[in-house]
């Protein structure tokens, strides 16, 4: 295949793969941080307690917050180096083969699950918002939408043509689809924890 016939790069989804790791980063970092100084003193507060309802604290001392037997965020300071890492590659010209897309995606797609698992925990058992846990929810939907889109018109995951051409008119739509799953989420934390009253 020529330069000419080669299929262009992803630049967009490079650029955001990046950075969304970075956000999602500095996200679990800064609640790896908040965890370390709730552990030196169980008696302290998270610096991202606001209120009964928007704060840290409840979600890192329950055991959602350590399902795996370790604080989640650990998972974060390492799971977003990887797109970082794709991305920064993808802008470089690398191309990956189906195999490796496909891991990536499988590993989207389990960030994806877990944090939809979280918000419903935060909202209907826990009954509260974590700042920092809604930074990470931010990147994690969006950047689903658009690694599920990818591997779809790449080819990575054997579909029609028809189909591939579906996702790559869909790519251009992901900041609406990832706007429409937040207005979801605002639509189910008001009507549970009713947001709005704590307000005034």
């Amino acid at each position: 295949m020529s330069d000419s016939q080669a299929p262009a790069r992803p630049i967009a989804l490079a650029v955001w793969l990046m950075a969304a790791g970075v956000v999602g980063w500095i996200a679990a970092f800064s609640l790896t941080i908040e965890r370390f100084h709730l552990l030196a003193d169980p008696n302290a507060t998270a610096s991202c307690d606001f209120s009964v309802l928007v704060q840290c604290t409840a979600n890192l001392q329950s055991w959602q917050g350590s399902v795996f037997g370790f604080p989640n965020p650990i998972l974060g300071l390492t799971g977003w180096a990887a797109p970082v890492v794709v991305g920064a590659a993808l802008l470089a010209g690398a191309r990956f083969n189906r195999w490796f897309w496909l891991t990536f995606w499988a590993g989207m797609a389990f960030a994806f699950a877990f944090v939809c698992w979280l918000i419903g925990q935060s909202i209907f058992a826990l009954g509260t918002l974590c700042p920092w846990c809604m930074v990470t929810w931010s990147v994690t939907i969006p950047s689903f939408f658009a690694v599920t889109l990818h591997v779809l018109r790449n080819g990575a995951v054997p579909v029609s043509d028809r189909i591939r051409q579906i996702a790559g008119t869909l790519a251009a739509w992901v900041p609406l689809m990832a706007v429409v799953a937040y207005a979801v989420i605002a639509v189910l934390a008001e009507t549970r924890l009713h947001v709005l009253a704590t307000l005034v």
